[in-house]
C-alpha cells in the first residue's frame, strides 16, 4: 500500500527540484526526505528515482506516480472540505497569502466581511509573490492567496492549485505632467493601440518591478510588443514608489487601475489595452471547504463594493 504522505513528498520533489528544497519547506532533514522516498520506492516495487550527477531526479515511474498523488492529494482535499461542511459553524484559523498591492484595495474590506459573517474565522494574512503561492499551498503555509497574472505573461498551469477569477483591471501608463506635454510624446490622432501609445516613450527611462517577477516580465514585453525594448532606470516593485518617480519625472511605469487611488497630482495617467486578472488560488479540491467559500464569497462582496470592474474577457 503506498503511503499518502510519501506521495506528497514525491509530487513536492517533483515540483522543487531538489530534496534540499523539500526538506526546507516541509521541514524536514533532507536525510529524513531521503529515507521516506526509499520507503515509497520499495512499496512502489519499481524504480521511482534515479541519480543525475549530484542531484535525484524522477524516472518515467517516478512521473506517473506524480500524475496518480496529484488526483489522490486532491480527492483527499476534496474529503476534508465535506467533513468540514459537516461541522456547524465555521471558524478556526484561515491563512491568506495576498499579492502586496491587493493588501490595502482588496484584503481589509474582505476581512471586516468574513468578521460580520463569520465571527469565529481567524483569518491570518501574510504578504506573498504570486510565483510562490502554489509552494506555499502545497506545504499548507497557506490555505487561500489573491494571485494575479497579466497579458503578456499568463499562468502557469499547475495541476495542484485551483482558481477562481476575482477581477480584471485595466493597466495605465504612468507619465509626468511636465513630460506629457511635449508634442513628440503626443500619439497620432486616434491612436489607441499598444504601440501608439508606448512608441513616444521608446527612448524615455523606464520604472518597473525587479527582474524576475510577473511585473517586469509584462512591461519588458509589453514595450517589445510596441517595438522597442526598454531603456530601465529603476527597479522598483510598490507601485505608489513608481507613480511618485514618475511624478518627478524620473521615468515611465505600468500601473494597475488599483494602485491609481492616491495618484500625485503631476502624473498623466494613460488608459492601455493591457489588463491585469486577480483570482483566488487554493489547493486542488478545496474549492467546497466552507473558509475558504466564505473568502471567495467575502471577497467578491468587497471588489464589487468598490466598484470595480467584474471579471471579463482581456483584451490582448
Amino acid at each position: 500500500m503506498l503511503d499518502v504522505r510519501r506521495l506528497h513528498l514525491l509530487r513536492e520533489l517533483d515540483r522543487r527540484g531538489t530534496i534540499a528544497a523539500v526538506a526546507e519547506a516541509l521541514t524536514f532533514t533532507a536525510s529524513a526526505v531521503s529515507q521516506q522516498l526509499s520507503v515509497l520506492e520499495r512499496e512502489a516495487g519499481v524504480p521511482l528515482l534515479e541519480r543525475s550527477g549530484r542531484r535525484v531526479v524522477l524516472t518515467p515511474a517516478g512521473r506517473t506516480l506524480v500524475t496518480h498523488a496529484d488526483a489522490v492529494l486532491e480527492r483527499l482535499e476534496l474529503a476534508v472540505s465535506e467533513l468540514a461542511g459537516a461541522r456547524e459553524g465555521i471558524g478556526g484559523p484561515l491563512r491568506i497569502g495576498t499579492f502586496p498591492s491587493g493588501g490595502p484595495a482588496i484584503v481589509p474590506a474582505t476581512l471586516a466581511e468574513l468578521a460580520q459573517r463569520h465571527p469565529a474565522l481567524e483569518p491570518m494574512v501574510q504578504e506573498i509573490d504570486s510565483a510562490r503561492v502554489s509552494d506555499g499551498l502545497r506545504a499548507g503555509e497557506l490555505d487561500v492567496a489573491l494571485v494575479h497574472d497579466y497579458d503578456f505573461v499568463p499562468a502557469s498551469p499547475d495541476t495542484t492549485v485551483d482558481q477562481v477569477p476575482l477581477l480584471v483591471e485595466p493597466m495605465y501608463l504612468a507619465t509626468s505632467a511636465a513630460t506629457d506635454t511635449d508634442p513628440a510624446r503626443a500619439p497620432a490622432a486616434g491612436g489607441d493601440t499598444l504601440a501608439q501609445l508606448l512608441g513616444p516613450w521608446a527612448t524615455t527611462p523606464w520604472i518597473t518591478a525587479r527582474d524576475g517577477t510577473t511585473g517586469h516580465a509584462m512591461a519588458v514585453r509589453a514595450c517589445q510588443a510596441a517595438g522597442f525594448q526598454p531603456r530601465i532606470r529603476h527597479h522598483v516593485n510598490d507601485f505608489r514608489t513608481v507613480l511618485a518617480l514618475a511624478a518627478i519625472g524620473q521615468g515611465v511605469g505600468f500601473v494597475p487601475e488599483m494602485a491609481t487611488a492616491h495618484t500625485p497630482e503631476d502624473v498623466v495617467l494613460t488608459q492601455l489595452p493591457l489588463f491585469r486578472r486577480s483570482k483566488i488560488a487554493f489547493r486542488a479540491g478545496g474549492g467546497t471547504h466552507p473558509a475558504i467559500a466564505a473568502f471567495v464569497a467575502a471577497a467578491r462582496t468587497a471588489v464589487g463594493a468598490t466598484g470595480r470592474a467584474p471579471e471579463r474577457q482581456a483584451v490582448t
